[in-house]
């Protein structure tokens, strides 16, 4: 079980590595494409919005494949992105591979997600969700950094070839490692549309949504953040970064742990209002140790609210699980593509001090979200 369950999370690696590796060769793609740092940019945008607009309709127009044959396809298609990013001679090419590239992790993702909670059992669901979204958060603490590393001597091109073989080879993982996966119930569009409307679905993909935003909304601008708050540079911030990616990876499976034990409503408030309390003292910090503890325990609960999401929405719809898993996919990425917009304007006209304020404040929404939504449940439970 272990090993199919790490070939998807590989795969997860790599469609992670694909969507954030431009981060660390922004200034390398800006110089030789002779576009400005905020036009290359762009790049992050248009790979989050292709993620979020393909991954719900992906879904539904796949809906039919048998599940591996779909998730070494997905793989095979962010190989090629990347390749194509590796090849792009201007920025128009480097966009349309980009969106090329997120057309495969968008399919990837809930595909593989919903996969590996089928091999699990109903009981480990959770832990196996966190399994899978564990590769994306090990491709911010190593892809990510590794990628800023090996461009000086590979350069750009060299660095998305990289890449594209890590997809590549996810995929032949997959096609050893994992087993057959008869397709989904076929569920009619009018049945599909019906539980995306679902106000319980709906709630959820708002907790998403708004905790994502508040995450990614600080994250984007944690350099500038901790430079004017405990004067954190170079290796100083990479290290407190470094520490935010533990604290993410053992918020993962803690929140796996937890979803399967508890169910998906304490894990997933208290992952929330962690956020809320870290990003509020971080905005008034001024001492490095004490920031390092809080990036950690930010990136616990930052990252801890994803697997009992994905658990409730298993739940909710079992026989639409992929379609709700990516809809939960796009809801996420549409924070993120969001968040350098709303950081950047908050940066603009209010200060650094409050953009921290500001994804607390957009988590405490997640929260209060979460809180009424649960009072709803009780009153009038799930059938």
């Amino acid at each position: 079980m272990l090993r199919k369950i790490f070939a998807l999370a590989l795969g997860a690696f790599a469609v992670g590595t694909s969507g954030y590796v431009v981060t660390g060769v922004l200034p390398q793609l800006s110089e030789e494409l002779s576009v400005s740092l905020s036009t290359a940019g762009l790049l992050t945008t248009s790979f989050a919005v292709a993620y979020a607009i393909g991954s719900p309709l992906l879904a539904v127009a796949l809906g039919g494949w048998r599940r591996r044959p779909l998730i070494i396809t997905a793989l095979l298609v962010a190989a090629a992105g990347n390749a194509l990013a590796a090849l792009a001679s201007d920025f128009a090419v480097l966009t349309a591979a980009r969106i090329v590239t997120a057309v495969g992790a968008a399919v990837f993702t809930p595909a593989a997600t919903a996969v590996a909670a089928e091999l699990s059992g109903p009981q480990r669901r959770a832990r196996a969700a966190a399994w899978v979204f564990g590769g994306l958060v090990t491709a911010t603490i190593v892809g990510v950094p590794a990628g800023t590393l090996l461009v000086g001597p590979l350069g750009h091109r060299g660095v998305f070839w990289l890449v594209a073989g890590l997809c590549a080879l996810s995929a032949a993982a997959v096609a050893v490692a994992v087993p057959p996966v008869a397709a989904p119930p076929r569920v009619t569009l009018r049945r599909r549309v019906a539980v995306a409307a679902d106000s319980r679905v709906v709630t959820v993909l708002g907790i998403t949504l708004a905790a994502s935003l508040g995450v990614f909304t600080v994250y984007t601008y944690a350099a500038p953040v901790l430079a004017e708050t405990v004067g954190a540079h170079g290796t100083g911030l990479s290290l407190l970064l470094f520490g935010y990616g533990i604290g993410g990876a053992v918020g993962n499976a803690a929140g796996g742990f937890a979803a399967d034990r508890f169910g998906h409503r304490t894990p997933l408030l208290v992952a929330v209002s962690g956020s809320v309390v870290a990003l509020s003292a971080l905005s008034a910090v001024h001492s490095t140790a004490v920031a390092a503890v809080l990036l950690f325990l930010w990136g616990v609960s930052s990252w801890g609210f994803n697997p009992p999401v994905q658990r409730r929405l298993l739940e909710l719809s079992p026989d639409a699980g992929g379609l709700l898993l990516a809809l939960n996919a796009s809801a996420l990425y549409l924070g993120i593509g969001l968040s350098g917009v709303v950081g950047g304007a908050v940066l603009d006209h209010a200060g650094i001090a409050a953009v921290a304020l500001t994804g607390a404040l957009l988590c405490a929404v997640a929260a209060l979200i979460q809180v009424f939504s649960g009072r709803r449940a009780a009153l009038q439970p799930a059938p």
